[in-house]
């Protein structure tokens, strides 16, 4: 074994082109930035590829050291599952010398199979699910729910024996971006603020209007710049129409590309806000961090310090490690009775009991110590 071990490593340095499947959320593409940019620079600078989901193909765009994207579309499945199949299946078959697929899903599973002679993929722990990928793929690590995502994407590197720190890699702003939001600031006369980003995908990760309001208007008492980010969902647009008219509050909802809120938030002092994309990017800056976190699993998704080179697995109402405090509910779920369970049980709804104000102490401590004159 140690010998076949050492001859699949001599064939490894030999790569020119790399797969790379990531067919979840945003926030796995993002997270999968360190390995992309590891294996880049191991390999002598090959062809790395990306498959992803085609609601996640904004945020493949700005991962470095990519040279093209494969889409799936669970839209075109419902239409016609077998043409995008075989489409797919088309561009990427044997075409690659390693696949490396960072989630444990059928489909994933089986484009890493075809795209390549060797593959590398996440597998279940349940080895009822996970028997035959074992068998058919050259090697597996178990995807662990109890590790940050960060972590599990980086699983691969220790099979490849590539030494790495796990450090979340910090996104190249655009130069273009940050000469646009700089040029939106000015006409503002903001110089330093801080980003307040009020939404995400589903409705349980959203902190509910009248306590958002009345965080609002505690931070707003901060007498610094308050900008509030979004995009263009329904989601976004209905907290739009929702926010209360302050002095230092300024709307840049559905204002800014992904590539500008970026360069927005790698302008800002601080992110506030609920756990999403958003929050991930600016833990890639190592910003301070105030994150409000529904029912979400903290042991895979808290925000990652790379001061500490750790995120956080325990659950509790409020918590500090690195440049990073989170808020969750200190509720046990109404359905299972754990408290952090990580699952919202269907429910589109926000579990909540912290209190806008037990925030707001937290953030004006943070502020009061900068010692930044405005």
């Amino acid at each position: 074994m140690y010998f076949l071990a050492l001859f699949f490593i001599k064939i490894l340095k030999s790569l020119s082109k790399i797969l790379v499947i990531i067919q979840r959320s945003n926030g796995d593409v993002l997270l999968s930035t360190s390995l992309v940019k590891l294996l880049y620079e191991s390999f002598d600078h090959p062809e790395i590829d990306l498959l992803v989901n085609d609601d996640t193909l904004e945020i493949a765009k700005i991962i470095p050291f990519v040279n093209n994207i494969h889409i799936f579309s669970y839209e075109r499945k419902a239409e016609n599952r077998y043409k995008q199949e075989v489409q797919l299946l088309f561009k990427i078959f044997k075409k690659y010398d390693l696949s490396i697929n960072l989630t444990a899903s059928d489909r994933s599973v089986l484009y890493a199979l075809l795209a390549s002679k060797k593959s590398i993929s996440a597998v279940e722990i349940n080895k009822k699910k996970s028997w035959w990928k074992i068998i058919l793929l050259t090697h597996h690590y178990y995807f662990d729910t109890k590790k940050h995502i960060l972590l599990n994407n980086l699983e691969s590197l220790n099979i490849l024996k590539i030494a790495h720190e796990p450090i979340f890699e910090t996104l190249i702003e655009s130069e273009l971006s940050i000469k646009k939001i700089k040029r939106k600031l000015e006409k503002l006369n903001i110089q330093d603020f801080i980003i307040f980003h009020p939404s995400a995908q589903y409705n349980y990760k959203i902190y509910p209007q009248l306590l958002r309001n009345r965080l609002l208007n505690n931070l707003n008492s901060l007498g610094i710049p308050v900008l509030i980010s979004g995009g263009m969902s329904q989601i976004d647009l209905d907290i739009k129409q929702e926010l209360p008219n302050l002095q230092n509050l300024y709307d840049f909802i559905g204002e800014t590309t992904l590539n500008e809120f970026i360069a927005l938030s790698h302008l800002s002092l601080a992110y506030i806000g609920m756990d999403t994309l958003n929050m991930h990017i600016a833990a890639s800056q190592n910003k301070r961090i105030f994150a409000i976190f529904g029912s979400t699993k903290l042991s895979m998704w808290s925000p990652w310090s790379n001061k500490l080179k750790t995120s956080t697995f325990i659950n509790k109402p409020v918590q500090t490690y690195g440049e990073n405090t989170i808020f969750q509910p200190s509720l046990p779920c109404h359905f299972c009775g754990v408290f952090g369970c990580g699952n919202n049980h269907g429910v589109n709804e926000f579990p909540y009991n912290i209190e806008p104000e037990e925030i707001f102490k937290e953030i004006e401590n943070w502020y009061q110590n900068l010692n930044v004159s405005f």
